[in-house]
């Protein structure tokens, strides 16, 4: 099952995307892809409606952020031994953890915004999970069945503010609009294998990522295992799994987005994106 929200931002509505790729409204349903919504239970009411029954949306809406009410937006580092090697540093011995503001949080085909003072806004294809139902001391072999399902991310970064202006990653990784997500939930049921799902994305129509998650240093499970250890999970929490080799901070010399700039990204199973740079 796929799952969307539409509409303008902050009054997104919610949707199922039908066997011919249309929308379908789930406001009669339910207030939003979120919360309760996101357990198994919550999922398995959803499943069961028949799409035909729901009002049809029409074409050329936005699309908002695939899920809504996000508490907490977690990204794992340096999590592709040749993204780490690009960048000059060792793979990690255990899952480099950062948060990215939810305020970043954006629509698949929002314009991202370069900040006021950026010298070196990049790109990061991911891999995304959303948590279905809360996960705290969970096992590796139970961690998967706290996930509802997973998303494409857009990990936007601006390199100098992460690595150059001290402290922690965290403000190079939260700038409006630097967290696109969707186009749709698509619910783990669909998704024969998190770790072997393939990866791309393009600036101005030229290949710079490509990857595909069975090169992660640290599986899904494991992530999702790891980070219930020090803090609790909640439904709706989105987990950005890293990205695979091709960033514009790996390349020699470097090459850095500027406005007017579009980047196009895509993962198996997961759907497109594709953003305009602009100045903020």
């Amino acid at each position: 099952m796929k799952l969307a929200r539409y509409g303008e931002k902050g009054a997104e509505r919610p949707a199922l995307v039908d066997d011919q790729g249309r929308l379908r409204d789930l406001s009669a349903r339910v207030d939003d892809i979120a919360g309760a919504v996101l357990s198994a239970e919550g999922l398995a009411r959803l499943a069961a409606i028949d799409p035909i029954s729901l009002p049809l949306v029409e074409k050329g809406v936005r699309l908002g952020a695939c899920v809504g009410d996000v508490g907490k937006y977690l990204c794992i580092g340096l999590n592709y031994a040749d993204h780490a090697k690009e960048t000059g540093k060792e793979p990690p011995p255990e899952p480099v953890v950062f948060a990215k503001a939810v305020s970043a949080i954006c629509g698949p085909n929002d314009d991202v915004e370069i900040p006021r003072g950026s010298e070196k806004a990049d790109w990061e294809v991911e891999l995304a999970i959303v948590i279905g139902t809360r996960a705290k001391y969970v096992s590796e072999a139970e961690a998967l069945d706290h996930v509802a399902g997973y998303c494409l991310a857009n990990d936007v970064s601006e390199r100098s503010f992460q690595s150059e202006r001290g402290g922690q990653w965290t403000k190079g990784k939260s700038h409006d609009t630097f967290g696109p997500l969707g186009p749709w939930l698509v619910t783990k049921d669909e998704i024969a294998d998190p770790q072997d799902i393939g990866l791309w994305l393009d600036v101005d129509g030229v290949r710079r990522q490509t990857g595909n998650t069975r090169t992660m240093i640290f599986g899904v499970a494991h992530i999702v295992s790891y980070l219930s250890q020090f803090m609790t999970l909640e439904p709706g929490d989105v987990i950005a799994t890293g990205t695979p080799p091709g960033v514009g901070l790996g390349m020699k010399p470097p090459v850095f987005l500027r406005a007017g700039q579009r980047m196009t990204l895509g993962a198996d199973g997961l759907g497109t994106q594709s953003q305009l740079t602009v100045q903020a």
